[in-house]
């Protein structure tokens, strides 16, 4: 008796929770057991989203390491006079901007929207002597082992707020981050953008509909900034702002499925976004449990309301059986 309940208990979540879908035995005790499994069902769901974020169970919420802002170490408050970053979240960007691609020609902002996939925006300039490469080194690690392609799951536009810097630049840099990249066809899904002259003031333009500030230099020759990358729906509207310089694939995969309304990513993915919510203390997605619940709880009604179903149309057959003939 003894052996029999140790492994019955020792059963990891996710295997009770197949156990819903198991065929009842004899119908003796079967309401019982249907109740057991639907709630072993629940506590599978929420072991579920456990497992494929990673992390324990032991916090509703992930915890992640702060990550300190590079560009303001060692700088007097005056340098950094409105330098940092508003969210904007459900505010439409201006689509009609202009600005050059790496190739020379002229672009509209709005040719990379309305193809119904999300839009990863990075601002930077391309002679950052550090902190724009560790953004964009960040991104880059985080869409490589994301797996999915710029240009067919989602666009990508890097655009810099440098008006002294060219198409040949931004050519240069494109070709260096798509070898890093190493998945063909990116190169039609990430763009590198720059402003000079009149479209310097489209740069700004963009950078304060992001929220993103920026201040240059002269003693240095350098920009100070934050370190964020943004998030826009095909309309244009942003939906989220990720923080720092390490963008784990997981996170930007949250971020674009949100992002993409339900146009991108596998089933899996726009279920598991019912587990997990942006939390703004932590500015990461975090392990929602009451997300997993309210999801569990409507799977367990519907589970319970199947068993019913069975009972009833069992019961019904069981008569007709019974009938003379």
């Amino acid at each position: 008796m003894t052996r029999a309940m140790s492994s019955s208990t020792t059963r990891p979540p996710h295997a009770l929770a197949l156990d819903a879908f198991c065929p009842l035995g004899a119908r003796a005790g079967a309401g019982a057991r249907a109740g057991v499994r639907a709630g072993a069902l629940l506590g599978g769901l929420v072991a579920l989203c456990l497992v494929s974020w990673g992390g324990g169970g032991g916090a509703a919420w992930a915890q992640v390491p702060e990550q300190e802002d590079l560009a303001v170490q060692n700088r007097s408050p005056r340098e950094y006079d409105g330098v940092d970053v508003v969210e904007r979240l459900g505010e439409r960007l201006p689509l009609d901007l202009t600005f050059e691609d790496e190739g020379g020609a002229v672009v509209r902002l709005g040719d990379y929207f309305g193809k119904g996939k999300p839009v990863l925006i990075t601002l930077v300039y391309f002679n950052c002597p550090m902190l724009c490469s560790m953004v964009l080194n960040g991104a880059l690690e985080g869409m490589r082992e994301l797996g999915w392609t710029p240009g067919e799951d989602f666009e990508v536009v890097t655009v810099s707020i440098s008006p002294t810097e060219t198409p040949a630049l931004a050519r240069e840099k494109k070709a260096n981050y798509l070898e890093r990249l190493g998945l063909p066809g990116a190169e039609r899904g990430w763009h590198f953008l720059t402003g000079s002259g009149e479209r310097s003031e489209h740069v700004k333009t963009l950078a304060a509909a992001l929220g993103f500030g920026y201040r240059y230099d002269p003693s240095t020759q350098d920009y100070a900034h934050g370190a964020a990358i943004f998030f826009a729906a095909a309309d244009g509207v942003i939906t989220r702002y990720l923080y720092g310089v390490q963008f784990p694939a997981k996170q930007l995969r949250l971020a674009l499925v949100e992002a993409g309304r339900g146009e991108v990513g596998s089933v899996v993915d726009k279920v598991l976004m019912r587990c997990f919510m942006y939390e703004p203390s932590h500015k990461k997605y975090g392990f929602y449990i009451w997300g997993a619940m309210r999801l569990g709880g409507a799977l367990t009604v519907l589970i319970l309301g199947g068993f019913l179903l069975w009972m009833w149309r069992g019961e019904r057959r069981a008569r007709a059986a019974r009938l003379p003939s």
